[in-house]
């Protein structure tokens, strides 16, 4: 099973999105395996967002990143990077499809609500910023077989 890490934006908090945005992963067939609140803090920031260090736009980024708490959660499932930046929609609301988080709900490209792995490696390596293996939790959902293929 792929895993892939998703933070819930410092908008999505203080929009009150939480469970709308939860939701729509759930309904995917996603199983959550990990989730814990926290308000980031500029090296961690900068750890997160490394591509992006000496850009236009990064100071503004971890200036927005550590304004207020976000969610950090572990989904679990096949192909899970996949359906989760399906879910998303672009970067860009813009240019987001209707019918994706971004595309029904974000504002514009720096208040875009979600944060979502763009592939395995990068899935990896953010789990690791953000959970111990402990935290990770392993169990049987009963909805697998409907969702999953045997």
């Amino acid at each position: 099973m792929e895993r892939t890490l998703v933070l819930l934006k410092p908008d999505t908090i203080q929009r009150g999105l939480v469970g709308e945005l939860t939701s729509r992963l759930e309904a995917r067939g996603l199983k959550i395996v990990a989730l814990k609140m926290l308000r980031m803090d500029e090296n961690m920031a900068s750890s997160h967002y490394d591509a992006h260090v000496g850009k236009g736009f990064f100071k503004g980024l971890v200036e927005f990143i550590t304004s207020s708490p976000l969610i950090a959660m572990v989904w679990e499932g096949p192909t899970a990077v996949e359906i989760t930046r399906n879910t998303m929609g672009a970067t860009d609301p813009l240019a987001a499809a209707p019918g994706t988080i971004r595309g029904d709900l974000a504002v514009n490209i720096g208040r875009n609500l979600i944060h979502g792995s763009d592939s395995l490696e990068s899935a990896k390596k953010e789990i690791q910023l953000f959970f111990s293996e402990g935290e990770i939790l392993e169990y049987n959902k009963d909805v697998g077989p409907w969702v999953i293929e045997p």
